[in-house]
């Protein structure tokens, strides 16, 4: 049944362009932010302009410019949740043109010894979702294209990581005992909600994904640890690690 999901041989219905024209050239680079707090930080600290506006009947999302160093990039508030944070990554480039997304966020790790103090840069993703199978043939992981060039990168920062498979998933309510010791024996290292189909989507419209995560919940077998998930959430650090990402990619 998910194969049906992955069509290949017919046009879409529905075409961007309807809503908003041609697609723009402005900019080639773009950083997908989670935390509101980041995004206050970043419309308080540095000069910004608006650059396009992804309509919606709940609201609207602003997608602004601002300069790092002598080029200039885009950044937006996103959704959370595998299909919205995907639609909206698409949306973005039409918009705006960026080709190289950064992303960051953060995640609950199911191995704490492995993640504690370091971030997370996926390998593969568990599809736990339903987005991704749209983009890509049926598969129980998806390979992060760029996890290897990010961890170099790191490294030549100095910034602790570890690299490591994770999970996707669409409910973080139905992450039951057992579903997280299956995944925890097949090598994953935290669970988040988006990657699997952020990667899915760049990979089949050509785009880059440079993704990291900061574990801030600890999920194991005997609770959940929730003491680290608001500081994981919204640490400024995490934004100036992207910008210097964005450098270099």
């Amino acid at each position: 049944m998910l194969n049906d999901f992955y069509d290949i041989d017919t046009e879409p219905v529905v075409q961007l362009a309807a809503f908003y024209g041609s697609p723009k050239e402005i900019v080639e680079k773009c950083i997908i932010v989670f935390s509101k707090e980041i995004h206050e930080y970043l419309l308080k600290n540095y000069e910004c302009r608006e650059i396009g506006l992804i309509t919606a009947c709940n609201g609207n999302t602003p997608i602004y410019a601002m300069n790092i160093g002598d080029e200039e990039v885009a950044f937006y508030l996103t959704g959370i949740g595998s299909a919205v944070a995907s639609g909206t990554c698409y949306e973005v480039h039409w918009q705006t043109g960026a080709k190289k997304f950064v992303m960051f966020g953060s995640c609950g790790s199911l191995d704490n010894e492995k993640t504690d103090g370091k971030f997370i840069i996926p390998t593969q993703s568990y599809r736990g979702e339903g987005c991704s199978f749209y983009y890509a043939p049926a598969s129980d992981y998806i390979d992060i294209t760029n996890s290897d060039k990010l961890a170099e990168i790191f490294s030549e920062l100095n910034v602790p990581h570890v690299q490591g498979r994770i999970w996707t998933t669409d409910s973080m309510i139905r992450e039951t005992k057992g579903l997280v010791a299956k995944r925890r024996e097949e090598g994953c290292v935290a669970v988040e909600m988006e990657i699997a189909g952020v990667q899915a989507l760049c990979s089949f419209y050509g785009l880059e994904l440079f993704c990291f995560l900061e574990a801030g919940d600890v999920l194991s077998d005997s609770g959940y640890e929730i003491e680290g998930l608001n500081d994981a959430n919204h640490s400024i650090g995490k934004l100036f690690v992207a910008m210097e990402v964005l450098k270099r990619i």
